[in-house]
């Protein structure tokens, strides 16, 4: 889903009166669940077995969230709290994995600042939220780009390149064929993965709080509808991925539509458009050092003037479809990183969007159960109170309708019953899940 209201600050002063009440009302909300997390939160990498992620020899299926906005929010000491606060309140909720931003190029809060030059200042944010997430027992996905323009994207590296002379193209996908901006783009990841932590002293590459990266978000390319184009950028970066880091997994960002050759684009996508940008999901997922395959969930983004009712078929439907194809095709886990329900769509209402969740949580229930691909789904997006700027139409808080919380702690305990839950889990869902019998 193209998201251009993302916000990445801006400058834009966020009230501390408004954090401290949030901080108060999380203190207040929480402060009776007993969660016991040390400060050297004991983990493990998270390794594959076919189409099933495991951790200490157990498998491990995740019930996510999405809070783009942790490094951006970690640079300022005002806001830096709501990074604690978030994570925390995750950890409460039982949820195991946070994906969220692992770039800020050429914007405020820049982390790249120009193609290889980097601020400290913002490397010290990152690094806050990796150690806080080690203390909260949350492991991240890590996003490397993205598509989009928000937070820099693929176009400042093309502006980049073309400020400098040496750019193909002014076109956004010259990001995936430019060979100058291949190099950015390499140096960056390099930089990313070999950061040795200011907090922890551990290089990114070597820590286990971190769960996989993510190449880009939700890439397009769409000047080459063959798919062509983002195929070669695809197998030429997840292998300079692996060969810095061989302990990480690594996905791609995909949204999951069908590319031309697929005879699912005719099936499963929401309409024709879906085979026309450049991405294929089979075909990018196949890639050898693509360990898990990665979808999103937007249907009243994909589809005008369709019925609620036909939606949620249709999001059962594009599941158990990727599923399908992790379990057939792609012999690997499969997870839905991005779901949300917008309060734009007509009529809206909070129950609406608790029935998407719900249809969500059940078909990843129903393959958990069977041991299916079905691996995790993350929840587009979380906040804390005071966050207005950074809210799309999707951002929920999710303690502020406790029908909707309720919905997602029970997913987490019905997910729990399945595979034991992890053992730094175990004194937290103990508590949680035996008030959701």
């Amino acid at each position: 889903m193209q998201r251009e209201r993302m916000m990445a600050g801006n400058g834009l002063f966020y009230p501390i009166i408004g954090f401290a009440s949030v901080f108060a009302f999380i203190y207040m909300s929480f402060g009776d669940l007993k969660i016991n997390l040390s400060e050297e939160t004991k983990m493990s990498f998270v390794g594959r077995n076919g189409t099933q992620f495991m951790v200490d020899g157990k498998v491990f299926y995740i019930n996510g969230w999405n809070s783009y906005w942790l490094m951006d929010q970690a640079v300022d000491e005002y806001s830096k709290p709501r990074v604690r606060a978030m994570l925390q309140a995750g950890a409460k909720m039982g949820l195991t994995v946070c994906r969220t931003w692992a770039f800020n190029d050429g914007a405020y809060h820049a982390l790249q600042i120009s193609p290889g030059r980097f601020d400290e200042r913002v490397f010290k944010a990152l690094d806050h939220v990796i150690a806080e997430a080690r203390k909260q027992g949350i492991r991240l996905l890590l996003t490397l780009v993205n598509n989009l323009q928000a937070y820099g994207g693929k176009t400042q590296y093309v502006n980049w390149a073309w400020q400098e002379g040496i750019g193909l193209s002014s076109s956004n996908d010259s990001f995936f064929f430019d060979p100058s901006i291949r190099i950015y783009f390499k140096n960056y990841v390099k930089a990313v993965l070999t950061r040795k932590n200011s907090i922890t002293g551990i290089e990114y590459r070597n820590d286990p709080t971190i769960f996989g990266w993510e190449l880009i978000n939700e890439p397009r390319c769409m000047s080459d509808a063959s798919g062509d184009t983002l195929q070669d950028w695809l197998e030429e970066m997840s292998a300079y991925v692996k060969s810095i880091d061989k302990k990480h997994l690594l996905t791609i960002g995909l949204e999951g539509f069908y590319g031309p050759n697929s005879p699912k684009r005719l099936t499963v996508n929401p309409a024709e458009w879906a085979a026309t940008l450049g991405a294929d999901f089979i075909r990018n997922s196949k890639i050898s050092t693509i360990d898990f395959a990665s979808a999103h969930i937007y249907p009243d983004h994909w589809f005008h003037g369709q019925e609620f009712e036909a939606e949620l078929k249709y999001v059962s439907k594009w599941m158990l479809s990727h599923i399908e194809d992790g379990e057939k095709e792609l012999k690997k886990p499969v997870m839905f990183t991005e779901f949300g329900f917008s309060t734009d769509n007509k009529n809206f209402h909070p129950s609406k969007r608790d029935r998407f969740f719900k249809t969500v949580f059940d078909v990843m229930y129903q393959s958990a159960r069977k041991n299916g691909a079905g691996a995790g789904s993350f929840v587009w997006q979380f906040l804390v109170g005071g966050m207005e700027e950074y809210n799309d139409d999707f951002g929920i808080v999710p303690w502020e309708r406790p029908a909707t919380y309720r919905l997602i702690t029970e997913h987490t305990c019905r997910l729990a019953r399945i595979q034991g839950g992890l053992a730094q889990q175990k004194a937290s869902l103990k508590d949680l899940c035996s008030r959701r019998r």
